[in-house]
């Protein structure tokens, strides 16, 4: 059975880094996705930046690129995902989410089947 879990949130101030963590297990092929995703109340749920298990393709929402990282830790089965440069507008609850696929990842919260409780991630000014 396929799980994810998050760590790593927490509190920083304005122009701090962050990286968060995503323990993924159970999945029995490399055709598969982990990607983060982020909602603040009553906005919905959009995706930040996934990776593909196989070919370590690697895909960014346009307001991530630049100031992410998405990587794998393959020793670990861990997906880390880097932010610096942190702004105000970066707070929310972060989940980590995963599916299988083919060749290619996406960033559309429908395509992904299992999905972390979510990490918080505050930003001051």
């Amino acid at each position: 059975q396929v799980q994810v879990a998050e760590s790593g949130g927490g509190s920083v101030q304005a122009g701090g880094s962050l990286t968060l963590s995503c323990a993924a297990s159970g999945y029995t092929y490399d055709g598969f996705c982990v990607a983060w995703f982020r909602q603040t109340p009553g906005k919905e749920r959009e995706g930040v930046a996934a990776i593909h298990i196989g070919n370590n393709g690697t895909y960014y929402a346009d307001s991530a690129k630049g100031r992410t990282t998405i990587s794998r830790d393959s020793a670990k089965n861990t997906i880390l995902l880097h932010m610096n440069n942190l702004r105000p507008e970066d707070k929310a609850m972060y989940y980590c989410a995963s599916a299988y696929t083919t060749r290619y990842c996406t960033l559309v919260r429908k395509t992904y089947h299992y999905w972390g409780q979510g990490t918080q991630v505050t930003v001051s000014a």
